[in-house]
């Protein structure tokens, strides 16, 4: 999966794509009057600016060489000066105004494309995380819209005004005197050749830097993720050696393109120079002749100076262009990937759910026929308790997700009340539905905010109600600041039995209806917690339809009925006595889990 986001992150893409700016389009147009008026700012700043150099030619003509009383020099240059000051407050105003709207206009084009992208993400199946890591994900997110940001708040308006600045200097130029302007324009293939090559080696640069840069990133994640398996193995002096390596190679990428970088602006400089002092060899002989004026020669000069300026820009706007293009083609590969569970278009409503649940021959593949369930039926009656039971793989965990609806089966039904699971909206659905991880999920925020997940309908007094009811209320109350307790970061510096006991908490204070599937809940956790737990799960499946996976068969005995799953089929069924009287494949888990118990003992 690296080496995927390794090859993904190299590719660069054309430094224009027509079908991806059409499908950018949609998010620009509600803000055309803002893109309008920055094009005009821009605009009028550009032609603002080629104004100055004539004024300084025409003050040369009129009132530094020219043969007039001092005193009308004087108040000439004074009111060439006037101008030349409120022409530069202009230019100040406009680009500050340009610069103002397109960073607005770009802040609030990237608020609308996380919020689409956030939302689209949260709308797709499970099966797309299955395949995705998350880094990928928010990479999306974050990094590639800020690139395509950089682009439209800067970038865009670069080359715009860049290419504005351009054409209205080469005009400028041919008005002035059309021979120096083509003794200036020999030196363009000079420089489209020269600008061509430094760009590819930069752009061959780029990638090779962003492609070590991403392995950085990825072992930094892994080793900051993993450090207690690090610490514990005494793998710091190896893993800095790693480290190092990969961060000495991206020194090395990094230096070579700080190379190029380096070159290429002085190459453009030095073709500039020499544009330049073609102008003064054969514009002064023209000077020298009569046939142009002093005047005319210094505001050509002033033109070619900012002739070569843009133009160095253009080719440095290149790669945020490429850039901008690739990320593009990442987001939009995001937003076309489409849920595959999918909603009917007139969903069956449910009003009273009992909690009976129905799984009629149903046959599961996560890929292709690699089938995890094999024809597996049985029947589950409102408020009857279930464990699902048998070694790893063996599909427990699978029913659980098909129960929730987070994948569709390819045979068979599974039906809550008679009606078929692929008939009922998946909100409506999981509304009714509790779920306790093994592993529980806390986010940043409180111990209040994590029990209702900010769901404003369950107030305090039902929060506290329900940890109490699940026993979680024993350690809040000696928290400092007790609900309001923060909980950093997937509940670093909770017990793995006090992030359980939240999740009950969590369970109970949105009171699933019927049905509350429960996933193994009681391991890693110390004796004192395990009865905490027990006590809560008990409570927790007191009058509602239950499902407990169970891999340590203690944990189950007191349910009413106990599913064996082998290799993805049905192997026996029956209650815990009945199971182990039978000698079969239960009682050899049985007895294989207990000798393994005796023997840690």
């Amino acid at each position: 999966m690296a080496v995927g986001i390794q090859q993904e992150e190299e590719f660069l893409g054309k430094a224009y794509d027509s079908r991806l700016v059409r499908r950018l389009l949609p998010f620009i147009t509600p803000y055309r009057s803002r893109v309008a008026l920055g094009v005009f700012l821009l605009t009028a700043n550009s032609l603002v600016d080629l104004v100055g150099p004539a004024i300084i030619g025409y003050a040369v003509d009129h009132f530094i060489r020219a043969r007039i009383a001092m005193s009308e020099r004087i108040s000439g240059l004074l009111t060439i000066a006037a101008i030349y000051a409120g022409l530069l407050l202009l230019s100040f105003a406009l680009r500050y105004g340009q610069t103002y709207v397109t960073g607005v206009l770009g802040q609030l084009i990237m608020y609308d494309l996380r919020t689409r992208i956030f939302g689209h993400v949260q709308r797709l199946s499970i099966a797309f995380f299955d395949r995705n890591p998350t880094g990928r994900i928010v990479t999306r997110v974050t990094n590639d819209v800020d690139v395509l940001n950089e682009l439209l708040t800067s970038g865009l308006v670069a080359i715009i005004g860049d290419v504005i600045t351009v054409v209205g200097i080469g005009v400028a130029l041919l008005l002035l005197n059309w021979r120096l302007t083509l003794i200036t324009f020999v030196v363009i293939p000079l420089l489209v050749v020269s600008t061509s090559r430094m760009r590819r080696a930069m752009r061959d640069a780029f990638r090779e830097v962003r492609t070590r840069l991403a392995r950085i990133n990825a072992y930094i994640s892994e080793n900051v993720s993993g450090m207690q398996v690090v610490q514990l193995f005494n793998r710091e002096d190896r893993n800095f050696r790693d480290f190092d390596e990969l961060n000495r190679d991206y020194r090395d990428v990094t230096m070579r393109s700080v190379l190029y970088f380096s070159m290429f602006y002085p190459v453009v400089e030095l073709i500039g120079a020499f544009a330049i002092a073609l102008i003064l060899w054969y514009g002064g002989g023209r000077v020298a002749a009569g046939a142009l004026t002093l005047g005319g020669l210094v505001s050509f000069l002033q033109y070619i100076d900012r002739f070569f300026m843009p133009i160095r820009d253009l080719s440095d706007k290149y790669n945020m262009l490429q850039s901008a293009m690739a990320a593009s083609e990442r987001i939009f590969r995001l937003l076309d990937e489409q849920p595959e569970v999918l909603d009917k278009p007139n969903p069956v409503p449910i009003k009273a759910v009992k909690g009976d649940v129905k799984f009629d021959h149903v046959w599961f593949a996560y890929n292709d026929e690699e089938w995890v369930l094999r024809d597996v039926t049985f029947h589950v009656r409102p408020g009857e308790s279930v464990a699902l039971v048998g070694a790893t793989g063996a599909g427990k965990t699978s029913t659980i997700s098909l129960l929730s609806r987070f994948y569709d089966v390819q045979r068979g039904r599974i039906l809550i009340d008679d009606v078929d699971v692929r008939d009922l909206a998946q909100a409506e659905l999981r509304r009714h539905i509790g779920v306790v991880l093994q592993d529980p999920f806390l986010f940043s925020g409180t111990i209040a905010s994590n029990i209702r997940l900010h769901n404003q309908e369950i107030t305090d007094e039902m929060v506290e109600r329900a940890a109490r009811y699940v026993n979680a209320d024993h350690f809040i109350q000696r928290l400092p600041k007790k609900y309001e307790e923060e909980v950093r970061e997937r509940g670093a510096g909770l017990s793995v039995g006090q992030k359980q006991l939240l999740s009950f908490a969590r369970a109970i204070a949105f009171n699933p209806e019927i049905l509350l599937v429960l996933d193994e809940a009681t391991s890693s956790v110390d004796t004192e917690t395990e009865h905490l737990i027990q006590d809560a799960l008990e409570k927790l499946m007191r009058g509602r339809t239950s499902f407990i996976i169970a891999h340590r068969l203690s944990t189950v005995q007191n349910v009413d009925r106990i599913i064996v799953l082998h290799k993805g089929r049905i192997v026996e069924e029956g209650s815990h006595q009945e199971l182990l009287a039978r000698r079969g494949y239960y009682y050899r888990l049985y007895e294989l889990q207990y000798r393994s118990q005796v023997i840690e003992r």
